[in-house]
């Protein structure tokens, strides 16, 4: 018995240029070209791509009637399994496209969740992913009539959430309030680890950047964690939380959260708000930039509004320009509300030494070398300081016991008077 070959998708992208200012929302020759990403890392084959430049999409068939023709015949001459637009569709659109070219239509939204889908490894993330897909679909299935009872077809149609698409909208509702019930608990044992974390006095930094920026990479290179780092969107889902152990004694975690990427899911933000939360309660935030991309700036404008949507508390943010090693130069002062900013090459190495110094600053409770006389008369100061700080130095004097150790400022303001 052997395994039979699975099919790979062939696909059509789809668009409408509207010229709108803002090019985030809008389709574009650099978000084509992300879609086409996305395509290839679900598993398609891109045969062909259709942009039709108008004002506004078709509110029944998104193209006009012109390029729906045009849309056909192309998905006829290059034997097309499935269509995706780089919009979100509503139900009757769907429906109203698969009635006029009968091929499978998914929009941008779909596509990403099936990725995620995929992607998801952890309880956690299943539970996130099923429940995006679900309140994705809910909207949508007036207009989606008997393709609700499809399953399992192809990109689309995977993951936790799938043959949940067959129920009525009331068995819909109690999953998303059955999901909705397990996401609270998971989000209070993480609530609890946090305040132990606090309680600690841990330290925490989150990198957020562009999905495919390299922060992956440079979670590896901080703490050797072997973390999956590969040249393709959305490698790695599940957020990741390494101890770094900071020269000074600090203890410190670096998280590394999910790639952000043009046109996310409202739903899928919701979902993973609580995932989220490690980077928006983050101590300082280190945006990873993929600076040898043409759309470095645009990139960096979509991870500047989803931290500002998600109200991350950050004093402190630290730009890092990752792929410096075939990448143009930087300008003197990037743009952009960042306390620091640094070059690097998490590949090569180049300047991932001096990030970690910068790290080190930018995380509260910074150390500084201290040297105290400490009298014998006061043995409970020596004694704490033995318990749990960084001792560098120590010898006996006459007139009481001297070390030398790093404190932050709190223990400074202690061992004030004794400081020689």
């Amino acid at each position: 018995m052997h395994e039979t070959e699975k099919e790979i998708e062939k696909v059509i992208l789809c668009g409408v240029h509207t010229g709108r200012i803002n090019t985030l929302d809008d389709t574009t020759e650099e978000s084509m070209q992300e879609l086409y990403e996305l395509a290839r890392t679900a598993q398609a084959e891109v045969v062909g791509e259709i942009i039709q430049n108008k004002d506004h999409p078709e509110n029944a068939t998104y193209f006009g009637e012109g390029k729906m023709e045009e849309l056909r015949i192309a998905a006829e001459t290059l034997g097309a399994t499935l269509l995706i637009f780089d919009d979100e569709l509503t139900g009757s659109q769907i429906r109203n496209i698969e009635n006029y070219t009968h091929i499978r239509t998914i929009d941008r939204s779909t596509l990403i969740l099936d990725i995620f889908a995929q992607r998801a490894i952890s309880k956690e993330g299943k539970i996130q992913v099923e429940l995006a897909q679900l309140k994705y679909s809910l909207p949508r299935l007036s207009g989606m009539g008997a393709e609700l009872s499809r399953l399992g077809g192809g990109i689309g149609t995977r993951g936790p959430g799938e043959t949940k698409l067959e129920s009525d909208r009331r068995h819909i509702h109690r999953r998303i309030n059955s999901l909705e019930a397990e996401l609270r608990e998971i989000q209070a044992h993480r609530d609890l680890q946090r305040s132990r974390r606090e309680k600690d006095n841990v330290v925490v930094a989150a990198l957020v950047g562009y999905t495919n920026a390299g922060k992956s990479t440079i979670l590896n290179y901080f703490t050797d964690s072997g973390v999956l780092a590969e040249n393709m969107l959305f490698a790695t889902l599940d957020p990741t939380m390494r101890k770094l152990d900071l020269p000074d004694g600090r203890n410190a975690v670096i998280v590394d959260t999910v790639g952000f990427i043009r046109k996310l899911p409202h739903h899928l933000i919701e979902a993973f708000k609580s995932t989220l939360d490690e980077a928006v309660l983050a101590d300082v935030l280190i945006h990873v930039i993929d600076s040898s991309n043409p759309e470095m700036h645009t990139q960096m404008r979509v991870v500047d509004e989803l931290i500002q949507t998600l109200g991350c508390r950050a004093q402190r943010i630290i730009a890092v320009f990752n792929k410096c090693d075939i990448a143009p130069p930087l300008s003197p002062r990037p743009e952009g509300n960042y306390t620091d900013f640094i070059s690097v090459s998490a590949k090569s190495g180049e300047g991932m030494e001096e990030l970690v110094e910068l790290l080190h600053d930018a995380l509260p409770g910074k150390k500084k070398e201290i040297e105290v006389l400490i009298p014998y008369s006061d043995s409970k100061t020596a004694a704490l300081l033995h318990e749990g700080e960084v001792i560098l130095e120590e010898s006996y004097e006459a007139e009481g016991t001297k070390i030398r150790i790093l404190a932050d400022e709190a223990l400074y303001a202690r061992l004030r008077n004794y400081i020689i």
